[in-house]
């Protein structure tokens, strides 16, 4: 069933986690995190000026507040909904990158390489530690950003 973090101006001013914060670890106190993957959105409501042309992922308080939470739960991708584009736009508020009207948006792919590296291996740990098949999911997490991962990378790191 989908799960929803619903933020407002104030949560991200703030930097105010606790919306995310009451879900997540609810989530975890019931020991629903295996059940829940790939179910959550979250939802911005944040106020600009009438005229303004921005992306969300383009304001950087809104950027900052989804620092703030990566550092947090730096494992949250397992809980994104995919398939709704939630990953993507996870990428977009700490990747930077550029739009562009013809193709969409333009990950810088330096950054956008050590951003999955990193998840990779904080995903590895973390899916070992919560007894969860790790390596199909991190690759199909990884096509959804462009990469394709060899086996062997998984061979390589251990504990």
């Amino acid at each position: 069933m989908p799960i929803a973090i619903a933020l407002t101006t104030d949560d991200i001013n703030t930097l105010d986690l606790s919306p995310a914060i009451t879900i997540i670890e609810r989530l975890l106190a019931t020991d629903a995190i295996a059940s829940s993957e790939q179910q959550l959105s979250i939802q911005v409501n944040y106020a600009l000026e009438p005229n303004d042309p921005r992306e969300l992922s383009e304001i950087p308080e809104i950027r900052l507040w989804f620092v703030r939470l990566d550092s947090r739960y730096p494992w949250l991708p397992f809980l994104l909904d995919w398939k709704a584009g939630e990953l993507a736009r996870y990428a977009a508020m700490l990747v930077p990158h550029q739009f562009s009207s013809k193709e969409g948006i333009q990950y810088n792919p330096e950054a956008l390489e050590i951003f999955l590296m990193h998840k990779i291996f904080v995903l590895t740990d973390w899916l070992k530690q919560q007894n969860i098949p790790h390596q199909s999911r991190l690759k199909s997490m990884a096509q959804l950003l462009g990469y394709e991962l060899d086996d062997t990378l998984f061979e390589i790191f251990t504990y």
